[in-house]
């Protein structure tokens, strides 16, 4: 697999770093941003977090937002950012913010016309390790972490391939995505009417059933718009408590859904990973 740099700056004493490729996963050309740490100019490879975005973002929302590069330079660890769909004339698209370009909903599609392009859980889960660990110096420690759609994704993946990551975290998940409008109109056009193939993507459900556990952070702003008509954390807390899942949850009086909240916060997500990381 071969990459093209798209660009280069310099952050605290380490390297953000733009990348194209072309996907076989997603059959389009995809991008992605990854944070280098000053550790690497050793020689040593150092852990990675995926950083997972939510509807409308793309790879540079978080880099450019979120203020973790410093933190992340003193911890040792390498951020990746996919960016949030596939992207292209060619790929399928809808008029909606919440559906198509901008909106992969970290699944495999089963439908058409999704299905010949939306494949994000495989490009996240396989594809885009493999290319990040063949061209750059960092380990097989993983951790993934996300905001909204991309805290669906990141719990979502970590529950289902729990060998592959060490802790998982997550900001203002859509935790119940098969009862949230959100979740309902991109399943339906997904992965087809019948809402038993849905069950594989609620992080809610599949902390209910699974015997096996990562542990996971996360954190939700109490003044936030979408909690109770899309997000539905309550329905994730009481997901752990039913199945004494290792999950910390914290809830923030008057933060919202903005990257305000995130960068409020980052800092304790990232130590978290570092913790497990370092095991």
């Amino acid at each position: 697999m071969t990459i093209e740099n798209i660009s280069v700056n310099k952050s605290f004493g380490g390297w953000h770093k733009q990348y194209s490729h072309y996907s076989n996963t997603l059959n389009c050309t995809m991008r992605f941003a990854i944070f280098l740490p000053p550790q690497v100019a050793c020689g040593k490879k150092v852990p990675v977090m995926y950083w997972l975005s939510g509807l409308t973002c793309s790879d540079e929302n978080f880099m450019q937002k979120a203020g973790a590069q410093r933190l992340a330079a003193e911890l040792g660890i390498a951020i990746v950012a996919p960016d949030t769909s596939p992207r292209g004339d060619d790929v399928a698209d809808d008029e909606g913010y919440d559906l198509g370009q901008g909106a992969g909903f970290y699944v495999n599609a089963t439908q058409p016309p999704w299905n010949r392009h939306y494949r994000m859980y495989d490009y996240v889960v396989d594809e885009l390790p493999q290319l990040i660990e063949s061209h750059f110096p960092v380990s097989e420690q993983r951790s993934i972490a996300g905001h909204s759609m991309g805290g669906h994704g990141a719990l979502v993946i970590a529950m289902r391939n729990p060998d592959r990551y060490q802790s998982v975290s997550a900001f203002s998940p859509i935790s119940n995505p098969i009862n949230s409008p959100w979740g309902q109109k991109a399943f339906t056009a997904y992965l087809g009417q019948d809402s038993y193939h849905w069950a594989d993507y609620d992080a809610s459900l599949l902390m209910r059933r699974t015997s096996q556990s990562v542990p996971a952070r996360v954190d939700q702003g109490e003044s936030d718009e979408f909690m109770a008509s899309q997000l539905m954390p309550e329905a994730l807390s009481e997901a752990a408590h039913i199945n004494g899942y290792p999950l910390e949850f914290y809830r923030h009086e008057g933060y919202d859904h903005s990257y305000n909240f995130i960068s409020s916060f980052i800092e304790q997500h990232l130590r978290f990973h570092a913790e497990h990381l370092n095991r």
